[in-house]
This record gives C-alpha cells, sequence and structure tokens, in this order.
C-alpha cells in the first residue's frame, strides 16, 4: 500500500466476502510473484462460513478497536504495506486509503500493542486464505 509518486504496487490482494444469506465464505487472491509488476489472480473458492466462523470474529473483534490513518492514504502507520478493508452492517474500516498511501505522515499513530493486533489481523486473513 506504500507509494509516493508512483502509484503503490501491493504484494497481494485477498478478498473474503459472505453474503448475509448464504452459509459460504467467497474467498479470491490476487498475489504478485517477485520481480513482476503485476498481480495473477487465482479462480475464487467457497469455504464453509461456520468453520471459519471463529477467526472472522476475532478478525472483526480486532479490526473494530483499530485505529486508521488520518487522513486517508497518507501513511502506513501499521509498516506491513498491507490494506484490509471490511465492510459489515455494524463495521465499516480500511486502511491505505483507495489508493495505497503516500501523503505525507498521519496525525493518528498506533501503539505498538495495536500495530501486534494488526499483524495478527492480517494472519487471521493468510490463515482463512491458507484453506482456500
Amino acid at each position: 500500500i506504500a507509494g509516493g509518486f508512483a502509484p503503490p504496487i501491493p504484494d497481494a490482494i485477498y478478498t473474503i466476502d459472505k453474503a448475509s444469506d448464504t452459509s459460504q465464505l467467497f474467498v479470491q487472491s490476487q498475489i504478485r510473484p517477485d520481480g513482476t509488476p503485476d498481480l495473477q489472480l487465482a479462480p475464487s473458492q467457497s469455504l464453509s462460513a461456520e468453520d471459519h466462523d471463529v477467526l472472522i470474529t476475532k478478525l472483526h473483534n480486532i479490526l473494530k478497536d483499530l485505529p486508521t490513518e488520518q487522513p486517508p492514504g497518507s501513511q502506513d502507520i501499521y509498516g506491513l504495506n498491507t490494506s484490509i478493508a471490511w465492510m459489515s452492517d455494524d463495521l465499516e474500516w480500511y486502511n491505505g486509503g483507495p489508493a495505497g498511501c503516500g501523503g505525507g505522515e498521519s496525525f493518528v499513530q498506533p501503539t505498538e500493542e495495536q500495530k501486534a493486533n494488526f499483524k495478527t489481523a492480517v494472519d487471521i486473513i493468510h490463515a482463512v486464505m491458507g484453506n482456500a
């Protein structure tokens, strides 16, 4: 998500989607192989939402307590070059701004505990995607 003059080149984009009227998670990954400029799209897959409920609930609980950079897109405050977007009825959370980060310094900075919790959120996403 880190950018600057040039737009950001993410290493990966993971999408986990669940409609409220289904018991399935739909997952898809786009991964940029080292040394290449483009993301490669993998086929989407479906997973049982029930099998991942504990992880998804934990992810939601972590994100609802984490700050985002202000103004949006100003700085990668977690230092992981990773953006997460969560949209649900009770929580809309995203970091990294719609075009990545590169607009200066955020006036909101996370604590070390919040940085560790963000890393846990990323690990949860990798765990769910690893089951795809």
